[in-house]
């Protein structure tokens, strides 16, 4: 049984957009390695920006600079 975790930022990801990535991801491992689609589990983890950090800031504070 596949489990794929993706982690993105919580920010404007539409259902239609976590849709899409649930069914690409399962269909890559049906692609490339032949796994059961009815036995693979994807999930998503929305995380605040406030958590997520890069060169030792969050990407709150990067994104408010800018970057």
């Amino acid at each position: 049984m596949p489990y794929v975790n993706i982690k993105i930022t919580r920010e404007v990801v539409t259902a239609a957009q976590k849709a899409a990535l649930i069914e690409g991801a399962t269909q890559l491992l049906v692609n490339v390695l032949n796994k059961n689609p009815a036995t693979t589990v994807v999930v998503i983890d929305e995380i605040d920006t406030d958590n997520w950090g890069i060169s030792g800031e969050s990407v709150t504070v990067r994104r408010a600079r800018g970057n």
